[in-house]
């Protein structure tokens, strides 16, 4: 095995974080972290918010777009976040485009999610800075039914014929993918209807996967069974001659988990602990950079120490910093110092960018503004490098 020196890496490098933003933008991420910061001023602000876009208070949306909307999303349309794809290309950072539109549940709504996430694989497809495209199973079919699937109940002949169309909605994204040769993430949801979920997408990857990893499922691995899902998944992709994706994330459903596993009187599937959350996360980076034959994987992860553990997996494995088969990827607006690090010494990096209409966008930049609150009496870490790279461009004047 080759010997590979890992190149030097420090995620507190505030002049490569932030060396995309003028002075003038930094004061304006300062001022929206400090808000953030204000656990009050999130909740009320997020209220009045709502209401002022549901009454089309004048001057609303130009203030929304201006402030939350503009630091963690690309724009309402894809056309409108082209200039972002551009800006991260020329910090040799990707973008994947994440229609952040929560569906209605009609045919008529997921018919539309498809085109447009079609419309995301098009645009890959034309640019060289777009690595991955992304959907959710929900957005294209109906919960319950995913749920029922899961469960072994049997479906109606109205629910089957619904979920057969499901099924040619997510095989048209991923055939337009493999066409394309462009990535695609199914992103993780709940654990009731999950396992439909991996199902259909390792369907997808014994279709797709033969050249490469085309269709990536996504583990959650705050979930103590995931580790052993992806090690069955690998067999399965070995003995099927078939390459494994997998996005590894920690989670994003922890408290609704915990709830409904309550509420059906179920084992909640949550690690008991963050430490074995974090464990969990880690050894699955291990098992997956040590069988990068066959599995491809992105990590999906804000978390400092996973991502430059990462790093060092990949050098003791002889990989390459640009090896296609490791990805890091961070939310747009958050986590500048690991993205644009990482990308600056030759990791392959991309950034999530949320985009649709500002007012279909308002639970996901809610859940952001309350991921940024901090806890009482501290600083967020957001915050803290913003100031240290504001200190530092003074002192050099």
């Amino acid at each position: 095995m080759s010997v590979i020196h890992a190149p030097q890496l420090s995620f507190d490098d505030t002049a490569v974080a932030f060396a995309a933003k003028s002075d003038g933008e930094l004061r304006k991420m300062y001022a929206l972290f400090a808000a953030m910061n204000n656990n009050s001023l999130v909740k009320t602000g997020g209220g009045l918010m709502k209401t002022a876009l549901k009454w089309s208070l004048p001057g609303t949306k130009f203030l929304i777009k201006n402030s939350i909307f503009g630091q963690f999303c690309g724009g309402e349309t894809i056309e409108e976040c082209l200039p972002v794809i551009q800006e991260l290309g020329r910090y040799n950072i990707g973008t994947i485009l994440d229609y952040s539109v929560e569906g209605e549940g009609s045919d008529k709504s997921f018919d539309a999610t498809t085109t447009e996430i079609l419309a995301t694989l098009d645009m890959a497809h034309r640019s060289q800075h777009i690595p991955f495209s992304v959907f959710k199973v929900t957005g294209l079919a109906d919960s319950k039914i995913l749920e029922k699937v899961q469960a072994g109940v049997a479906l109606s002949a109205v629910e089957q014929a619904s979920f057969e169309r499901s099924k040619k909605r997510i095989n048209a994204i991923c055939a337009r993918a493999h066409q394309y040769g462009v990535r695609v993430f199914v992103d993780a949801e709940e654990s009731w209807f999950q396992e439909t979920i991996d199902q259909l997408t390792y369907e997808m990857m014994q279709r797709y996967n033969h050249e490469s990893a085309i269709v990536w499922n996504t583990y959650q691995l705050y979930r103590q069974d995931r580790l052993d899902a992806i090690k069955t998944a690998y067999e399965a992709a070995v003995k099927g001659g078939y390459f494994l994706g997998g996005k590894l994330v920690r989670g994003a459903y922890m408290e609704k988990e915990a709830r409904i596993a309550q509420q059906q009187g179920r084992n909640n599937p949550i690690n008991p602990t963050k430490q074995a959350t974090d464990d969990l996360y880690n050894e699955s980076l291990r098992f997956c950079v040590q069988h990068a034959d066959h599995i491809s994987i992105c990590a999906g992860t804000h978390n400092e120490a996973s991502s430059l553990l990462l790093t060092q997996l990949m050098q003791e494995n002889g990989l390459q910093p640009n090896d296609q088969r490791i990805w890091f990827a961070q939310l747009y607006g958050m986590s500048d110092n690991l993205t644009y690090n990482l990308a600056n010494a030759g990791y392959n990096t991309a950034k999530y960018v949320p985009y649709g209409p500002v007012e279909a966008v308002m639970p996901y930049l809610l859940r952001r503004a309350d991921e940024n609150t901090a806890i009482a009496g501290q600083t967020s870490r957001e915050f803290l490098l913003i100031q240290k790279e504001m200190n530092r461009r003074k002192s050099r004047k």
